[in-house]
């Protein structure tokens, strides 16, 4: 194989750079790849030779394939990625070209993408090291999320997030979701990868190879669906129909297996998430967004934005099924990001109103509502759909994804103009070439202060920023761990008078509350950086919640007071005394 030839297969973008351009920008592998043979000393009289010039491989005719794949022409005509040939990321087209006949290859690695982006791939896939892996936050609360979700499978390991270099290879290998089959080929010593692009099978292994999907060790769950590998890799969009509904053609869906399902998938958060391959045009692909951007009854976040990207859904797919993507008008941080770190129902669940369980053919299992907190409890109420029933109370309750995007709505920055890319993903420069580009290293801004925070706030330092943010997380942690008091104080109460044979009716109504607290605690544990986000929801909501704690505790107590009294025992004084929920702004001063 030529040398040329074997960079395009390295990198295909073929008609797109020069063999010695590709060269350069693919040292790491030249540097692997064999040396030629050393050259024979020319006899004395000879003159020197001068290698014969290498031809230039043509550019790939794409007019063939437009014949075709008409939609195809209208996003790669006249855009950026105008001189792609398809070549550079399909494969098998000598065929399928000719003849119309095999399905051709995707490339899906976002190396692929890095052979002309290299600045934003390399940056793509840094690792943050104070993000370890395994940090539960079981930890952080003493335990007492264990109390709140129970018996719900994140119980067996709720960690925070790492770097998104891992967020498939996390999703694979967490307690709750696999039942602990596939594991590190490198054991333990695989903790020491840090970061970088790689394909998960090729450091992970199936510890139980053709049995079912179950949970095979102690201490773990198999909770895993295909609905929530969606968020993690786009490996499969080609094989998935719209919102995974089953379909003949498609070779995964909502019901498949998903220990099978996940052995296509290798490369973490691939670029075609947020950027079209034939145009280069800012787009979203997850299924369930779309959906809740094209609800008739208008009712997203997203649909109250004024300044909010304008988007126009097409409809795609060429092997008898339908895939939806969504062009953007801009490049929007709110819809693109918001394919993922949003709240999203990605699970099977339990119809409140009639007792029945919603399983994987249901299109609820996979849904945005796309709200803010205090619409939540309502939005599931009318979809009719619960998460799971609490295993002390019996309260249908909701286990919220990560909401950060519906958190950034309406806040102060965002009102600003402020997006998510403005703090997460800034313009920073190449210290080699001077050229300024955006860095994909989608990390906390505390990593950026010069080109994030000061960019606006100029007459602060960067210990000024850094403090200010320290400052608010530590007021953001100590009402989440007030929140966890109250919240586990009202099912120990519950347990308590279920067990002295309080009037059920109270227990009914206390049920209610524990729904409600529920929600404005566990948003805020789901959220990432929540006391950044939206400082001033936060406090409104998590107050909220613990007024809604002491008013079921409350509740119990006077009950339990009552039954005592019914029966001539003495009065019990309460062991603690919860104001009245008319009065929850006196317990905040206090």
């Amino acid at each position: 194989m030529k040398w040329t030839e074997h960079m395009r297969w390295l990198y295909p973008v073929g008609g797109l750079l020069t063999a010695m351009a590709l060269v350069f920008a693919s040292a790491e592998v030249y540097s692997q790849a064999p040396k030629p043979a050393a050259a024979k000393a020319a006899p004395a009289a000879a003159a020197p030779k001068v290698a014969a010039a290498q031809p230039k491989a043509p550019p790939y005719d794409v007019k063939p394939c437009y014949e075709c794949h008409e939609a195809i022409k209208t996003f790669h005509d006249d855009n950026a990625h105008k001189s792609v040939g398809c070549d550079s990321c399909h494969g098998g087209l000598d065929t399928h070209r000719a003849k119309g006949k095999g399905r051709p290859t995707t490339n899906m690695d976002p190396a692929n993408c890095g052979g002309c982006h290299q600045n934003q791939f390399s940056t793509m896939y840094t690792m943050n090291p104070e993000k370890t892996a395994h940090k539960e936050k079981t930890v952080a609360t003493f335990t007492a999320m264990d109390k709140i979700l129970a018996p719900h499978g994140f119980t067996r390991e709720h960690n925070e997030p790492r770097s998104h270099a891992f967020a498939l290879y996390d999703q694979v290998v967490v307690d709750r979701a696999f039942g602990g089959r596939f594991q590190n080929k490198d054991g333990k010593a695989g903790l020491s990868r840090m970061g970088g692009n790689f394909k998960i099978w090729d450091v992970l292994i199936d510890e139980y190879p053709g049995e079912p999907h179950k949970a095979f060790k102690p201490g773990t769950a198999a909770a895993a669906n295909p609905v929530c590998m969606s968020c993690k890799s786009s490996d499969h969009i080609l094989d998935w129909a719209y919102l995974g509904d089953p379909h003949p053609e498609a070779k995964w869906s909502r019901l498949s297996k998903v220990n099978e399902f996940v052995k296509d998938t290798n490369h973490s958060l691939n670029c075609n998430f947020c950027h079209d391959p034939h145009s280069a045009k800012p787009r979203i692909v997850r299924d369930g967004l779309i959906q809740a951007l094209t609800r008739p009854e208008k009712d997203t976040l997203w649909h109250k934005d004024p300044k909010g990207a304008k988007i126009e859904v097409i409809d795609l797919g060429e092997r008898g099924f339908t895939r939806k993507i969504a062009t953007l008008s801009r490049y929007d941080a709110k819809l693109q990001c918001g394919q993922c770190h949003v709240e999203y129902n990605c699970n099977p669940g339990t119809d409140p109103t009639t007792g029945q369980p919603i399983g994987m053919a249901d299109a609820r299992t996979n849904h945005f509502p796309f709200k803010p907190v205090d619409q939540i409890q309502q939005h599931y109420k009318d979809l009719k759909f619960g998460d799971f029933k609490h295993a002390i109370t019996g309260a249908m309750l909701w286990k919220g994804q990560h909401a950060d995007v519906e958190t950034f709505y309406n806040s102060v920055h965002q009102k600003n103009g402020v997006e998510c890319n403005d703090c997460h993903m800034p313009k920073v420069k190449d210290p080699k070439t001077g050229k300024t580009y955006t860095s994909h290293w989608q990390t906390s801004p505390k990593h950026y202060i010069k080109e994030t925070c000061l960019n606006c706030h100029k007459s602060w330092t960067e210990q000024q920023a850094v403090y200010t943010i320290d400052s608010m997380k530590n007021r953001w942690t100590g009402k989440m761990r007030k929140a966890e008091y109250w919240l586990t104080r009202l099912i120990d109460k519950y347990e308590e008078a279920q067990n002295m044979g309080v009037d059920p009716a109270v227990l009914t109504e206390v049920r209610t509350l524990h729904a409600e607290a529920h929600i404005h605690y566990e948003w805020w544990s789901a959220t990432n950086g929540a006391h950044f986000h939206n400082p001033q929801q936060f406090e409104a909501s998590i107050n909220k919640g613990m007024a809604t704690s002491q008013a079921g505790v409350k509740l119990l107590d006077d009950a339990m007071a009552k039954r005592r009294a019914a029966a001539g025992a003495p009065a019990s004084r309460p062991t603690s005394v919860a104001p009245s929920p008319a009065t929850p702004v006196a317990l905040a001063t206090k």
